[in-house]
């Protein structure tokens, strides 16, 4: 069985504390039920919670100080089968060697369709 997918989505708003990210459902993304497959959404909440850990610096491939995510803890609480899902990620806590981020992630009409929290490190 041959299976692909296609991610994508956009970061509308970023700021020191607070990064927002906006993903289309659409079909490389859905599962066999017609909905968002779980990976994607883990997927889009992640690279909000690392855009938001990294600052403002524009990210590059193997750049020192890059935000490894240790830990991510997920609760998938909905779904949909088409729109926008929104991703709000925001600091619990902002440290020099540990922060974690709360993303959540709702749907179109505000539902919310998951609650994440990641861990972070800077990398060596």
């Amino acid at each position: 069985m041959q299976v692909k997918g296609n991610i994508e989505f956009e970061i509308v708003e970023q700021s020191a504390d607070k990064v927002v990210g906006h993903m289309p459902v659409q079909a490389g993304i859905l599962n066999p039920f017609g909905t968002v497959h779980a990976g994607a959404t883990l997927w889009f909440a992640d690279v909000c919670a690392t855009v938001l850990s990294f600052g403002g610096s524009e990210i590059q491939a193997g750049q020192a100080g890059f935000p490894l995510a240790i830990n991510l803890n997920a609760s998938l609480l909905g779904n949909q089968k088409t729109g926008h899902f929104t991703a709000t990620a925001e600091y619990v806590k902002k440290g020099s060697r540990l922060s974690v981020v709360r993303t959540t992630v709702r749907g179109d009409s505000g539902r919310l369709i998951a609650e994440v929290t990641t861990s972070h490190v800077p990398a060596q």
